[in-house]
């Protein structure tokens, strides 16, 4: 059985992206991730900095960390591992080979045709993450939200007509362009307004 890992995220200086590998360098370390090829196209470029949110696979000849762009993406991750014989590996592939909407979608309509094409997904284990997962990505999507440190902020943008969900990785994606050294009002205002302009697009 897999657990909650000791570390929740990391925030520091990107250094080289690979296939499936994030390299991130913090208070004088660089630190090899695992990663899903999807998140790492949502980060920003090398040189830039970012936070990815973490898991720890911890075996006795063996650690290992996976990283993500947001914590859907790792509650995603996270309900992968509980299918029948999906491993860390395993759920990192299928996590490269299709986006987060359109697995919610495929496991929901149980579309076992779209499940089939991801690469490396036979269709005993494809059937599996249905009867495992239909209807979990939702609940772990949610509680992802609820548990982030701006769920306010997130709940204000919703309010404004914004998806919930866009309106979390926006409020994510700000955090990790603030300045250092800005706290608490000013924090949560400059996080407001760019989150904003995320959404807009602008």
């Amino acid at each position: 059985m897999y657990t909650s890992s000791m570390f929740n995220s990391i925030r520091g200086k990107l250094t080289e992206k690979l296939s499936d590998t994030l390299h991130i360098e913090t208070g004088g370390i660089e630190w090899n991730i695992a990663m899903p090829a999807t998140d790492l196209s949502r980060l920003p470029p090398v040189g830039e900095e970012a936070r990815i949110y973490l898991w720890l696979y911890h075996r006795e000849d063996l650690m290992k960390l996976f990283g993500f762009a947001d914590d859907t993406r790792r509650a995603t991750f996270l309900e992968l591992l509980k299918v029948e014989g999906i491993g860390p590996k395993a759920a990192l592939k299928i996590m490269s080979g299709i986006g987060q909407e359109e697995l919610e979608r495929a496991l929901e309509a149980e579309d076992l045709g779209r499940l089939e094409a991801v690469p490396g997904l036979g269709k005993k284990t494809a059937q599996k993450m249905i009867l495992t997962l239909k209807g979990k990505l939702a609940t772990a999507k949610t509680s992802a939200a609820q548990s982030s440190p701006y769920g306010e902020l997130a709940e204000a943008l919703a309010g404004m007509g914004y998806d919930r969900r866009a309106a979390a990785e926006a409020l994510n994606k700000a955090e990790a362009a603030l300045p250092p050294g800005v706290t608490g009002a000013e924090k949560e205002k400059i996080l407001f307004k760019q989150a904003i302009l995320y959404l807009s697009g602008a």
